[in-house]
């Protein structure tokens, strides 16, 4: 991805986005000697070991050992790739981001944000009509009634489309916004040659992104009995998809990482009631059923789902109907059941959170839910029944890649079909198996990363070798007298061997490395206790390198003139070698000087 950004914006956008300045708009850091510090973000802890360098514009945490550039800061935080944190910091930078495959890059981008201005300005406006105008009385009425809050109201900006067709015609020709911008949002349509707002007398609920911009809507009905749809969405635009948009993810985000579960609800009403009542690693999708998309994106921030669908026939299909998607991306899955009437915005009510809560904790694997569901739909006492059940099962639990969980469900299938676990083992065998890829053994296959750390010396010698953060001196120095061959670490000797390339510079050095390469270098530069006389000292370690490294060549050397018929030729060679070696020895390397 980084190839389709020219590196001269990408480090216009790195010279615009002070290290310091963004994770301190996340969160409060203290300034300690010439680092500021905090409690880290990436793990819990009690007294703070996450520190950000402003010389070098890195951070890193002494606890966990995540450390990195600005760019990777907001991968690591906001759980998002490297293009989209470029994107996030060039837009708060005020800084064009054109990618170079793309000749259209920059009339998309003025579109897009045509669309994000006029969405924003619309979720305004009918928030304003819902907390102020006449019209809004109907949807003020009806919030009073679901027991929605004004902190509800204002927190997730909820608004009024009034009834009049034209209404956000009439808007957008007064806010001198494109027609054609206007139909491309789907905010209005069409239909012989006349424009019409496409929400009409419904209660509003703005979608936003990750980023918290507004990129679509979400209307609803106040009443029961009208015609047409309950809930009217965005169509589908440049901005908004259906399949891949979570609502409430901007805010539910946090929550989600630090309770590494995420819990599913089927509409933004139930949603907003967990909110709040407390319970904030709550979001719901666009539609009854997630999709493989929607599991992705939560897969970045979770490790577990819960599934809170209604306990009618329709919210248990839907339900099911989510189990593909979740799967392949190896979430682990549970289902949630709200007592019949209620859902959990009625519950919560009723009830309260607490109680909520114990439903939550309480709710079974996924694979519980699904056999009592089959054994629902299917009957167990003929052999059409069993096998539509095992099949079902089987081809489920297959998708996990679970061994132990395979175990549990054959042993649960059988009882429930009254087969013993063997006979269910064999027909889960005999369903056909995904046809899986596997490379061939000459396709080039990922490097291999050493874990284990450097030793002190050649740790220490990251910290001289980048002593001056532009390299200016010490780096040259090591670049002209240091052969990487000495250094023993194969994480050490790489980040040497590639820093020459980039001036010896570290902050230029970090976001080319991989992950385990970048946390090794920012780890051996977070520190800011002062060197004493690191002159001197970068050149008697590099010394030292160069004498272990000559010390153990001149003993394979020594041991191969003790073999026994070794060719005089060979021999003569040995000898010359050890000889040059010795002499190596006694050369004294150049001061460290600028």
């Amino acid at each position: 991805m980084a190839r389709l950004i020219p590196e001269n914006t990408l480090e216009q956008v790195r010279a615009a986005s002070d290290i310091v300045e963004i994770i301190g708009g996340y969160f409060p850091l203290k300034r300690a000697g010439g680092n500021h510090v905090a409690l880290c973000p990436f793990h819990k802890e009690k007294s703070p070991s996450f520190n950000v360098n402003p010389q070098r514009q890195i951070y890193h945490c002494f606890g966990c050992h995540a450390g990195g550039d600005v760019f990777k800061f907001i991968q690591e935080y906001e759980h998002v790739g490297f293009l989209d944190a470029v994107k996030r910091l060039a837009e708060r930078a005020g800084i064009p981001l054109e990618l170079e495959d793309d000749p259209r890059a920059g009339e998309k981008r003025r579109e897009k944000d045509a669309l994000l201005k006029v969405h924003e300005q619309l979720a305004k406006r009918w928030h304003s009509v819902l907390l102020n105008d006449a019209a809004g009385q109907p949807a003020r009425d009806y919030l009073q009634a679901r027991g929605v809050s004004a902190e509800a109201v204002e927190a997730f900006r909820l608004g009024f489309a009034p009834g009049d067709w034209e209404d956000t015609v009439n808007w957008a020709k007064a806010q001198q916004h494109d027609p054609r911008v206007m139909e491309s949002a789907g905010l209005v349509a069409s239909k012989d040659d006349r424009q019409y707002g496409r929400f009409r007398a419904r209660l509003m609920f703005p979608i936003r992104d990750e980023q918290s911009r507004v990129i679509g809507f979400s209307g609803r009905v106040l009443e029961a009995d009208v015609k047409g749809a309950k809930y009217v969405n965005s169509p589908e635009t440049p901005l908004f998809h259906k399949s891949k948009v979570i609502y409430g993810l901007d805010k539910a985000r946090r929550p989600i990482i630090a309770a590494e579960s995420v819990l599913i609800c089927e509409g933004q009403l139930d949603t907003i009631a967990c909110h709040m009542a407390g319970i904030e690693n709550v979001v719901a999708p666009q539609g009854t059923a997630l999709t493989a998309d929607h599991a992705r994106v939560l897969k970045r921030y979770a490790n577990e789902v819960i599934l809170c669908f209604d306990s009618d026939t329709a919210g248990q299909a839907a339900a099911v109907r989510s189990l593909d998607g979740l799967l392949e991306s190896e979430l682990a899955i549970r289902v949630m059941t709200v007592p019949a009437p209620h859902d959990p915005d009625s519950f919560i009510r009723e009830k309260g959170a607490d109680a909520f809560r114990e439903l939550m904790e309480a709710a079974p694997g996924f694979f519980d839910f699904f056999l009592q569901h089959l054994v629902t739909e299917n009957d167990t006492g003929s052999d059409r029944g069993r096998q539509a059940v095992i099949r079902a099962m089987g081809e489920a639990v297959r998708k996990t890649h679970d061994a132990v969980l395979l175990d549990r469900v054959v042993q649960q299938t059988a009882l429930a079909v009254g087969a013993s676990a063997e006979a269910v083992h064999a027909e889960f065998a005999r369903l056909p198996k995904e046809r899986v890829y596997r490379p061939r053994e000459d396709e080039v296959s990922a490097p291999v990363i050493s874990t284990e750390p450097p030793s002190r010396k050649e740790e220490w010698l990251l910290r001289l070798a980048f002593h001056e953060a532009d390299g200016a001196v010490y780096g040259e120095w090591v670049a002209a007298q240091l052969n990487p061959e000495w250094v023993e670490h194969a994480g050490v000797r790489h980040i040497l061997e590639r820093a020459p390339a980039l001036g010896m510079n570290a902050g230029a050095l970090v976001p080319e490395l991989d992950e385990a390469n970048a946390r090794l270098l920012t780890g051996a530069l977070a520190a800011d206790d002062p060197i004493p006389n690191p002159a001197t000292q970068l050149a008697d370690l590099v010394s030292r390198l160069r004498a272990r490294h000559l010390d153990r060549r001149l003993a394979e050397l020594t041991r191969l003139t003790a073999q026994p018929n070794l060719p005089e030729a060979e021999l003569l060679r040995v000898l010359a070698e050890q000889k040059e070696i010795r002499a190596q020895k006694q050369e004294a390397l150049p001061p460290v000087t600028g």
